[in-house]
């Protein structure tokens, strides 16, 4: 292979854009939400996809009055719904795992940035076949701020040793699209069902969209 992408990295988020995963918030948030008696209202995936994961157990904590409830039992009850589906279900999306070594084949560093809790990550990575792939994993709990600024996209790209302006984003929330082009970044939409109410806003915004990774630029930048 030739080091087409040498000098380059590529940045991707997990839930919704590398992993086939969304479908299982939905289920940990039905099921956390009924157990209070309460319905999942139709904004909610929406509003908390940018967000630090204690960031979301205090909204939801404020948003339904959850008196008593403290953030780290919310975590911890979220962490034990979603981890069966990460380590037995949930697949990468299409033509993801392919693309992947076709990068690091031509010479791309690769990172992923995402808000997934770190007893999670591993085991969906190891379970998808990606734990060997990427030079740096960084969780939003190790930056200031969720993805709705770039914090965690720069340091992605400072691990890696790549300049922004030479990193390319995949992500599946328009916040996150929005940030990383702030920094410099390319910025690649990728269709997910929680991205169906922003999905004409991304297309508009991104430098480029994809359904699956079939479709993904085989040289960056």
């Amino acid at each position: 292979m030739t080091a087409m992408n040498a000098g380059t990295a590529a940045i991707f988020d997990l839930d919704g854009t590398l992993l086939d995963s969304m479908g299982v918030w939905d289920r940990v948030d039905t099921e956390f939400l009924a157990r209070r008696g309460l319905d999942v209202p139709s904004d909610y995936m929406e509003t908390i996809a940018a967000m630090q994961f204690r960031d979301i157990a205090t909204y939801t904590i404020e948003r339904f009055d959850l008196v008593g409830e403290r953030e780290e039992d919310l975590m911890d009850e979220w962490t034990r719904l979603a981890l069966h589906d990460y380590t037995t279900m949930v697949e990468p999306k299409a033509g993801a795992l392919d693309y992947l070594h076709h990068l690091r084949d031509t010479g791309a560093k690769l990172a992923v940035a995402t808000s997934m809790m770190p007893q999670l990550r591993g085991p969906a990575l190891e379970h998808a076949g990606m734990a060997d792939l990427f030079d740096a994993v960084v969780g939003v709990e190790e930056v200031a701020h969720g993805k709705q600024d770039p914090d965690i996209y720069l340091e992605a790209a400072a691990r890696c040793g790549v300049d922004a302006t030479q990193c390319t984003v995949f992500e599946d929330i328009l916040p996150g699209i929005e940030s990383a082009r702030r920094a410099g970044m390319q910025a690649w939409g990728v269709q997910d069902d929680s991205s169906r109410r922003q999905w004409r806003r991304i297309c508009e915004v991104a430098d480029g969209v994809l359904s699956d990774f079939t479709q993904a630029p085989r040289a960056l930048r």
